[in-house]
């Protein structure tokens, strides 16, 4: 299908000349492919070459790269063009519904034989005869109507996305003016087919029943006596009132169809009960009056148009990394679809800006909405001007990371939005800076705040950037690392067993439970570049963005330990044998950060890990408290959940979980040397000296964070406990 694919004539713009990697087979004319692994390129000598993206070089794509132009990394200004062009990016959308589809069309009279079918059933305000066929007929009208209605959303949407795609590029303009033209042209032709199936009559109506205020029930009237006692009429009644206020809004039923809803006020009531058909026919007699004071309304006031008002479509971008977005008309109802069709003037399908020219009654109901369309007074037949900075700015390279940092641009809310919407990619992880925050990590939601809020900064790169060079091997090297390297959880006994103790709080710990969580290869290297970004992060609650599952859950689970440490060692002695501690120092494990849901024990509820079960296992929230290891051994009164610990820690680093490890191997020798229990094993007191001298000359001093007193402190235990295993090994010399 040439019409989806990138071909010579489409105009790069300021991307024309960016140097692409092509290959191929041997030959002068030979078929140029974007990928190495690419069906069509069916040889063994493949070629490959540096070549500038030009109008030769397009000509010369096979068929299916031509689908989605050059590969390059999808958050690179080229990246971002590609894929506002390829897939169902804007080259699919100028030849879609453009014309008549030949395989699922109708006919103008079938539609105005289905639309007046329907008009008279309308009119008619019974059922109609169900044995003549008239349902049968009706059915299909109804059928028909949904799928015109239907059309004609697709339609626009699909003009939508084309015209948003163009302001974005606008060197696309001109060449794709033509093929504009003919799907404005055909959504000009498919509205009027489907404003057909539209009563404006009862669009009006509709609207007068929405500003109704509540009648007065009648909750003593005898009829609804079988209802209960009066709160209960009451109830039964403002239900019913607010069913049918809620159906007669919409102007989608019949009033013989509205009626129906009687049968709501006596749904749990027998069908012989005395009194039922009596709250039957109460119930009937005041819809009824619902709808003569509706109608009424309606009359008081002039149907003809004549308040201009300006609709804005909500924005919706639809972003290829998320499935099952909805189209730009899909969340509004079926009334203000129906005054769209009805009123609609002039429309500019880029901005989502629609004109409309309707009754008074109708511009009360649209000022007054609360909904998804957001409506202004108008004050003639052309839409609102845009705002100074409303219309896309263009995507150019320089505004991404396609040129050198030194001339990089500054990043605006249109770039931003381009981004989102053109590149499967763009949730993710970016470096910006700006002169107020220098360098900074940060996800695409906080940058597109800041921005909204005047933010002048530049994006340096996003995880996709990062150095293969650098993400390659760590990526190889934490698939070949064998997961039996972890060791115990942090929490547990063994340390002066089990030379992998604490393993699992580290950082390569934290890569692999990270990678674990991936489906594939791909996912896989995505996950630890963005693990790798977020390390870079000084507090990482600023990654929470509010939204669930913008950060996912793998790269929590290589930030943070999937449970609390193991603090015994540099507890103060004397709290009795199981509880009391050794006095070390924390050093370098005094600044490591705690997360937890509630860490004020004064505050009702207890303190979760972002993984406990009771928090959804959601990751960090911008909401939860950070302390730090030296507030946890602050004080003893902490109101911790029994099953996740109560927190979860920052990985430890390299150095931090040494020293972890070093102060849990000189605790259990302080507890060897401490235990006169005769049943257990015999100290060996020559082993104890031998790992004591270990200790002693990898001290803290090295440790980066490190102190004077700390480094003292520490020797001062390495020296005592020598000293009594010295001790020991004369009493058991023979």
């Amino acid at each position: 299908m040439r019409d989806r694919m990138l071909t010579a004539d489409v105009p790069l713009g300021p991307f024309e000349g960016t140097g692409i990697t092509v290959y191929s087979a041997k030959g002068r004319n030979a078929r140029l492919h974007v990928r190495s692994d690419c069906g069509l390129l069916r040889t063994a000598n493949v070629t490959t070459a540096e070549v500038p993206l030009n109008a030769e070089v397009v000509d010369r794509f096979c068929s299916g790269c031509a689908d989605w132009g050059p590969s390059v990394r999808p958050t690179s200004g080229l990246g971002v063009f590609m894929g506002a062009l390829g897939g169902a990016g804007l080259l699919y959308q100028l030849g879609a519904y453009a014309e008549p589809d030949e395989d699922a069309y109708w006919t103008q009279e079938e539609v105005r034989a289905a639309a007046g079918l329907l008009r008279s059933e309308r009119d008619a305000g019974d059922e109609g005869d169900e044995g003549d066929g008239r349902w049968e007929a009706r059915r299909e009208a109804d059928a028909l109507r949904e799928r015109v209605l239907s059309h004609w959303r697709h339609a626009a949407g699909s003009l939508h996305r084309a015209q948003t795609a163009i302001a974005h590029f606008p060197w696309l303009t001109e060449w794709a003016r033509p093929k504009v033209l003919a799907k404005e042209n055909y959504l000009q032709t498919v509205r009027a087919q489907a404003a057909l199936f539209v009563d404006p009559a009862g669009l009006v109506v509709a609207a007068a029943a929405a500003a109704l205020d509540t009648p007065p029930l009648p909750v003593d009237d005898p009829a609804f006596a079988v209802l209960g006692d009066r709160g209960r009429i009451f109830a039964r009644l403002s239900a019913l009132w607010r069913g049918w206020q809620y159906s007669a809004a919409q102007g989608s039923e019949r009033p013989a169809s509205r009626a129906i809803r009687r049968y709501d006020l006596v749904e749990d009531i027998r069908s012989r009960k005395k009194g039922r058909e009596e709250a039957l026919e109460g119930a009937a007699r005041l819809i009824r009056s619902w709808e003569e004071e509706a109608r009424a309304a309606a009359a008081t006031t002039d149907a003809t148009p004549a308040e201009w008002v300006t609709a804005r479509l909500p924005e919706r971008p639809e972003e290829p990394s998320r499935r099952g977005v909805s189209g730009v008309l899909d969340d509004l109802d079926e009334w203000t679809l129906g005054v769209l069709l009805t009123w609609t003037v002039t429309a500019d399908w880029s901005r989502g800006a629609l004109t409309l020219k309707v009754p008074t009654l109708v511009a009360d109901r649209l000022l007054a909405s609360s909904g998804p369309l957001a409506c202004e007074r108008g004050t003639g037949t052309a839409p609102a001007e845009a705002v100074p900075g409303e219309r896309p700015g263009f995507v150019r390279p320089g505004v991404f990371d396609d040129t050198p940092v030194f001339d990089r641009r500054p990043v605006t809310r249109a770039h931003l939005r381009a981004l989102r919407t053109f590149s499967y990619a763009a949730d993710q992880l970016y470096i910006v800076f700006s002169s107020g925050g220098g360098a900074e990590v940060l996800p695409l939601d906080a940058i597109e705040r800041r921005v909204e809020r005047g933010w002048h900064g530049v994006i340096v790169a996003g995880a996709s950037d990062l150095p293969e060079s650098v993400i390659g091997p760590w990526l190889k090297d934490v698939g070949l690392s064998p997961e039996a390297e972890e060791g115990t959880h942090p929490g547990h006994d063994g340390a002066g067993e089990d030379d992998r103790f604490g393993a699992d709080a580290g950082l390569a710990a934290g890569a692999r439970a990270a990678v674990r969580w991936a489906y594939d290869e791909r996912a896989k290297e995505h996950t630890l570049r963005t693990l790798a970004m977020a390390r870079g992060v000084s507090d990482l609650r600023s990654l929470d963005t509010g939204r669930p599952g913008a950060l996912p859950v793998a790269v929590w689970q290589g930030l943070l330990t999937p449970g609390p440490l193991d603090l015994r060692p540099f507890r103060l002695p004397g709290a009795g044998r199981r509880r009391g501690g050794s006095g070390i120092p924390l050093g370098v494990l005094g600044p490591v950060q705690i997360y937890a849901t509630n860490a004020d024990p004064a505050f009702e509820g207890k303190g979760h890990s972002p993984f406990c079960r009771h928090t959804g296992e959601r990751g960090l929230a911008h909401t939860d408290d950070l302390l730090s290891v030296s507030d946890l051994l602050a004080r003893d009164d902490w109101d911790w959940c029994s099953k996740c610990g109560g927190y979860a820690a920052r990985r430890l680093t390299d150095t931090q979980l040494s020293y972890y490890r070093a102060a849990h191997r000189l605790h259990h020798i302080a507890g060897r040397l401490g235990d006169e229990r005769t049943h257990h094993a015999p100290v060996a007191p020559d082993a104890l000296i031998k790992q004591l001298d270990e200790l002693a000359a990898r001290g803290p001093d090295g440790h980066e964070y490190g102190d004077w007193e700390g480094s003292r402190r520490w020797r001062a235990i390495v020296d005592d406990l020598r000293d009594r295993a010295e001790r020991r090994r004369l009493d058991t010399a023979p």
